[in-house]
């Protein structure tokens, strides 16, 4: 089997190919290739898709207006400095259309949409790659230098794969440095809500887009709040950059299931309900990545100090990454192969956090898988 087959579309959680990879069902497999909260949806949102049928006979707002409301009330935002996306990815390529940059640059290893999407449109990729010894961040003059550079930068922040952050003040840095060239930062959010409410606000760059116009945040609404087939996301800049995306967004591009669930979770109706369920994540994540990391490191495992809900592993030769999504997908787990990402190697792969007893599983797994070989 070529480990290229499982990652063909370039993401995690394609359980229907590794269907095919390995045998079974799409619905078999315990999938850690994917970064979804393993709480699931809240339930306020569960009950708007229940009562959701009569959405169905018409068409979605176009505006996203209620959402709308909901979101910049929640952010304490101008609504004109939002945008409600078919998941991050559709803001990603919005920013692009809108901005037209010739030249984009990415702090790699990163989001392989960052790259797919910009040459996509034609433009041409720079990328800076940050090394094991920062834990993959770039350096701060290599990051300033990719700024400066490209029209255009994409940064994650916590970093996909890796789940590493940088520090705020070397971003509002870059963000000056964009401003100043005249070019544009997009810092890519879509897992920060999984740090500490207190932890989070310090470390985003959201309230910078009321004075920076080259800035760029982009979220995610499917990992933490476990919606990934409903597809949401939004992105929060200055109202200019953000009209010259709504010019470049398909109609209706954001469906009315998406919508009503949206609404559902900024509801303030809903707000203690949601708060609470936040709160139940993050101790959750906080806890299992904790021991996951242990239980990795016994297994001679490497992992890499993640603030996300996921990890970033390698293991040593003669293994692989290939060879080990191989060896767990023919026994019911999907893992993710992070060979083919810029600046990583062919042991390197990543896990998602789960619930306790789907990790005892995991590792107990991997234990066995690695203990055969030995034999």
């Amino acid at each position: 089997m070529n480990i290229g087959k499982i990652e063909q579309y370039g993401h995690g959680g394609d359980v229907w190919t590794a269907a095919k990879a390995f045998g079974g069902t799409a619905e078999s497999f315990l999938d850690y290739s994917a970064n979804i909260n393993p709480l699931g949806p809240p339930a306020c949102v569960i009950a708007a898709l229940q009562q959701s049928g009569e959405r169905l006979l018409h068409y979605p707002d176009p505006g996203h207006r209620k959402l709308k409301s909901f979101l910049a009330e929640r952010l304490s935002i101008d609504e004109k400095r939002l945008l409600i996306g078919n998941g991050a990815a559709e803001c990603m390529a919005l920013v692009l259309l809108a901005l037209k940059p010739r030249t984009v640059g990415i702090a790699s290893p990163c989001f392989s949409e960052y790259e797919l999407l910009s040459r996509q449109f034609d433009a041409q990729v720079v990328s800076m790659i940050g090394h094991a010894e920062q834990d993959y961040r770039v350096e701060l003059e290599r990051l300033f230098e990719l700024v400066t550079h490209a029209e255009l930068t994409f940064v994650g922040h916590p970093n996909n794969p890796t789940g590493v952050l940088y520090d705020p003040e070397v971003l509002m840095e870059a963000a000056s440095l964009a401003e100043a060239c005249g070019h544009t930062l997009v810092v890519d959010e879509a897992f920060i809500d999984f740090l500490d409410e207190d932890e989070a606000q310090s470390y985003s760059l959201i309230r910078l887009c009321e004075t920076n116009p080259h800035l760029v945040i982009l979220r995610s609404l499917t990992k933490f709040y476990a919606i990934p087939g409903l597809r949401l996301g939004y992105a929060a800049a200055h109202s200019g950059i953000i009209e010259g995306m709504r010019r470049k967004q398909v109609t209706w591009s954001v469906n009315a299931l998406a919508l009503a669930g949206g609404e559902a979770l900024f509801d303030p109706m809903n707000r203690a309900e949601v708060e609470a369920y936040e709160q139940r994540t993050r101790a959750l994540i906080g806890e299992e990545r904790q021991w996951l990391r242990a239980q990795l490191q016994e297994l001679g495992i490497s992992t890499w100090p993640s603030k996300a809900n996921f990890l970033l592993c390698r293991i040593e030769m003669p293994w692989t990454a290939a060879r080990l999504q191989r060896a767990l997908g023919e026994r019911g787990i999907l893992i993710r192969s992070c060979a083919m990402y810029e600046g990583l190697e062919d042991g390197h792969f990543r896990l998602a956090v789960k619930d306790r007893a789907s990790n005892e599983k995991l590792v107990q797994l991997l234990r066995n898988v690695l203990e055969q070989s030995m034999q």
